[in-house]
């Protein structure tokens, strides 16, 4: 069997299951043949050499971790530049939000190279190489340039916009050229695929041979999508270890009396949290009823917040929050309570488990294993009700979720008091669909699928 290699911006200790379900799911493949994993230590150099790292290797196991340093410019240019700056919001159609900074691409193309010439000497005859996310699209591209031969996959967590968004990216041709390097690309949702097909139709003029192999540039590449899902078991778990337990209680002891909803993000503007807080105050405007009864749970986890835009964000929210809570708040009834910190993951299950509804509205998203993890969390004895975002990736799968527009507050408001006021036998039939679907495509089935379909591929 041959020995799985996987690169990424940054790894997991495959034997520390808190990691959660993505090293998880790697950890096992990996395992499985003995293997190695490979990618950015976290660590910045101060005054080291642009273009030059020192490489650190550990066995976890019969798995080797391989971790690379970066110098502060490399840090700057690739990670924060480049991949943050210009990839991930013009993949999330935030064109305003780019910056187009001329030299953030030498640092991008320049930290790949360092990839792909600290790799080389570690890989072996049959090795075949899985490669993970924006920050890398590169790297195989640069690695056929060193003569490597491998089968080697691409998985892209994040949306690919449409053509017209992706051509505004300085060299973006040279981007998407570099995909047909890998010899299979894989994405969240069939969008993505439709996106990435039109695109390299209209602007590499490539040839569709099937709905998912495309030739240009003397290669033929297979994009499919691959929707990534949760360990469900390992989920279910936590929501009945004793943190999860203690943690649903309170809430429940604490919230006799309302309907809680939940809403639980890292503090991004992709994830939409000034127009959820909108609805759930249309919610409240329009339906009295929910006064001194509903109460929203808005998690926002602190993200990048040296960035002008996240500063932003999180003064939008507090603003929200304040202006809601003056306007309706109750001695004994705050209707939002908003909390800007990381909670403790074996916290969660029991959050989404004691929530009537589960708010997961993103203005646009790789896949959002959230939802799925609130599926997974819950009683279905007296399930809650998910409403989702139809721009979350999950959305292709979780039609059974009450789906709404994020941009329409109105609506989102009409669909929460749906939710809220759902009766029992359709929450129940909801989620066992629901349930069931996370666990036929879970994070298992992803890994396997995805590796499958690259073993498949024969390399030009």
């Amino acid at each position: 069997m041959s020995r799985l290699v996987v690169i990424s911006n940054r790894l997991a200790d495959p034997r520390k299951t808190a990691a959660g379900g993505l090293a998880v799911a790697l950890g096992e493949a990996l395992h499985a043949t003995g293997g190695l994993w490979f990618g950015w230590s976290g660590n910045v150099v101060e005054g080291g050499t642009p273009g030059e790292g020192e490489l650190h290797t550990q066995q976890a196991g019969n798995v080797t971790l391989a971790t690379i340093d970066l110098c502060q410019e490399d840090h700057d240019s690739y990670y924060l530049g480049y991949s943050n700056g210009v990839l991930w919001p013009v993949f999330h159609y935030r064109l305003d939000l780019a910056d187009f900074d001329a030299g953030y691409i030498n640092g991008y193309r320049r930290v790949n190279q360092l990839f792909a010439r600290k790799l080389m000497p570690l890989l072996q005859p049959g090795d075949i190489l899985w490669i993970h996310d924006y920050h890398l699209i590169p790297l195989a591209a640069e690695l056929r340039a060193m003569g490597c031969t491998h089968r080697i996959g691409f998985f892209l967590h994040i949306p690919l916009p449409p053509p017209l968004i992706l051509a505004a990216i300085p060299q973006h041709e040279w981007l998407v050229r570099s995909l047909f390097a890998y010899d299979l690309v894989g994405f969240q949702s069939e969008a993505d695929v439709a996106h990435f097909a039109h695109y390299v139709g209209t602007e590499a003029g490539a040839q569709a041979l099937d709905p998912h192999h495309f030739r240009a540039f003397h290669r033929t590449v297979r994009a499919q999508a691959f929707p990534i899902g949760i360990d469900v078991d390992e989920f279910k778990a936590l929501t009945h270890a004793e943190e999860a337990m203690d943690m649903y209680h309170r809430m429940r002891e604490e919230y006799a009396r309302r309907r809680l909803l939940l809403g639980i993000d890292r503090l991004d503007y992709s994830k939409g949290l000034p127009h959820r807080l909108q609805a759930f105050r249309q919610l409240l405007a329009r339906y009295p009823e929910n006064h001194r009864s509903a109460t929203l749970i808005q998690i926002a986890s602190p993200s990048r917040e040296t960035v002008d835009a996240y500063a932003d964000i999180r003064h939008a929210l507090e603003n929200l929050c304040g202006v809601i809570n003056g306007d309706y708040g109750e001695l004994d009834w705050m209707p939002v309570r908003y909390i800007h910190r990381t909670v403790a993951r074996k916290r969660v299950p029991g959050l989404c488990r004691a929530a009537a509804v589960g708010l997961v509205t993103p203005l646009r998203d790789g896949m959002n294993l959230v939802a799925k993890e609130y599926i997974a969390a819950q009683d279905p004895a007296d399930p809650g009700v998910l409403v989702l975002s139809r721009f979350a990736g999950a959305a292709e799968q979780l039609k059974d979720a009450l789906l709404v527009n994020p941009y329409d507050t109105h609506g989102t408001a009409e669909t929460i008091q749906q939710a809220l006021q759902m009766p029992l036998e359709e929450r129940q039939r909801r989620h066992q669909l629901l349930l069931e679907n996370i666990r036929t495509y879970d994070v298992h089935w992803w890994r396997r699928s995805f590796l499958q379909a690259l073993a498949e591929t024969s390399p030009d």
